[in-house]
């Protein structure tokens, strides 16, 4: 029954809790003792024991839960309004998040704060750090070509001539055409592909079981990553002259956290958001922990099909999909940290640009799960995309180092609400594919 916990629940659930508050105040100590040394041991051990087990589950896991989702819905019909239901939510609710980013950041304007001293020195070091990371040229030379060449290869990603290749290279968008077409299929087969059903259930099960050996280790493996996390940086960081931006981007994830999706979920017949977002708390743990929407996919489609009440059809299309392609967080991200970065530069944008802005973030959060260095790739593009409104480049591409250095905290925050986000989609979807 939902809500009722055993053993292994209540000890992943205030276990995980207890876990990420230590691990913040053990990563504190670390740091402030500069045991470098400890920290990357914590992070390797960390990825070992929750991060690589979880990720080894989600292709296969993805897999199997598309196709049994897509034939449990018997007539194609019903796939049709799902799936439209689905993208309008998803599509709505990142445009208001990204909207509430560009208001909060504009209001508050903490890139105007700051002393010419801060910016000179917070300017030198994002540049250094952008021009030691190896992998931001090819970045910035995918971004740049704009957001067409990165919706065209959004498209090549969704048809992949090899799905197996594209599974085997940790490509699930792929995978989840594939897996919806073949779902299809089976569906108007009939009887003739009841065993395959059969055999494509089972092994879901099994890995779903298999998910619940992992969760055994899950508030160690979120300690491990938690105190690695703020070891890297230390708490101080929110403090310093970023203090202000994080928590321009905290804020904002907050509201639309406990304010914008419970609205959105209550208003379209999800049930009390608050009970759910409770019942949800393992996942939205795990998510906070490993910073990864893809790790997190198992534990999510667990909870949401034992604990939150939804059921295996909505759950099974919405938790994949929304993995891939639903990104609250990370578009409320992006226009913050766009907009802070002109500010910086003493650009104040226009109601015009920051249309831009929230269009671009938008859209640019749509895709990417199928960009290479994703977060790094969509705010080029937001930069792109605004320089080009400005008429000239007003903010240089390596501006984005200035963030990178406290980017491993917020991704822990945006991660977590784009997991509440898809598993809001699953709940409210429920009304449309019930369990018969």
């Amino acid at each position: 029954m939902p809500g009722m916990l055993g053993a292994k629940e209540r000890w992943v659930a205030t276990g995980s809790v207890a876990a990420l508050l230590v691990g913040m105040v053990v990563g504190e100590v670390l740091h402030k003792n500069g045991a470098q040394g400890v920290v990357g041991a914590f992070s390797v051990a960390g990825d070992l024991m929750l991060v690589r087990p979880l990720m080894m589950l989600v292709l296969p896991l993805i897999f199997t839960s598309v196709v049994a989702g897509i034939t449990s819905l018997g007539d194609p019909s019903r796939l049709g309004k799902l799936g439209l239901a689905t993208s309008a939510y998803f599509l709505g609710s990142m445009l208001v998040a990204a909207t509430l980013g560009a208001s909060l950041v504009t209001l508050v304007g903490p890139g105007f704060g700051l002393s010419p001293d801060d910016v000179a020195a917070l300017t030198k070091s994002g540049i250094e750090r952008f021009e030691a990371a190896p992998k931001l040229s090819q970045a910035v030379a995918a971004g740049e070509q704009g957001l067409g060449a990165a919706w065209l290869q959004i498209a090549r990603q969704m048809l992949p001539a090899n799905p197996f290749a594209a599974m085997a290279e940790g490509q699930p968008l792929g995978m989840i055409v594939f897996a919806i077409v073949l779902g299809i299929a089976m569906a108007l087969c009939g009887d003739a592909c009841d065993s395959a059903m059969r055999v494509l259930n089972g092994l879901n099960e099994a890995l779903l079981r298999a998910v619940g050996w992992v969760m055994w280790i899950v508030p160690v493996g979120a300690f491990l990553l938690v105190a690695s996390s703020v070891g890297r940086v230390g708490l101080r960081e929110l403090l310093g002259p970023l203090g202000m931006y994080m928590a321009v981007v905290i804020g904002g994830l907050v509201v639309h956290m406990f304010v914008i999706l419970p609205a959105l979920q209550f208003v379209l017949g999800g049930g009390n958001p608050f009970r759910f977002m409770w019942r949800m708390r393992e996942a939205l743990a795990t998510a906070f922990a490993t910073a990864s929407s893809s790790a997190t996919l198992p534990v999510t489609i667990r909870v949401c099909e034992t604990e939150g009440g939804c059921s295996r059809r909505a759950t099974r299309f919405c938790a994949p999909l929304g993995a891939t392609l639903n990104m609250d967080g990370t578009a409320l991200y992006e226009a913050v940290a766009v907009v802070f970065l002109f500010q910086l530069y003493g650009v104040q944008l226009s109601m015009g640009e920051l249309a831009v802005v929230v269009a671009t973030a938008t859209l640019a959060a749509v895709g990417a799960a199928g960009i290479p260095s994703a977060g790094l790739v969509t705010m080029v593009i937001v930069i792109t995309a605004v320089n080009a409104s400005l008429g000239s480049e007003k903010l240089p591409v390596g501006a984005m180092g200035i963030v990178i250095g406290v980017d491993r905290l917020l991704d822990m925050c945006r991660t977590t609400v784009n997991v509440w986000g898809d598993m809001g989609a699953a709940r409210v979807m429920t009304r449309l594919a019930p369990d018969e």
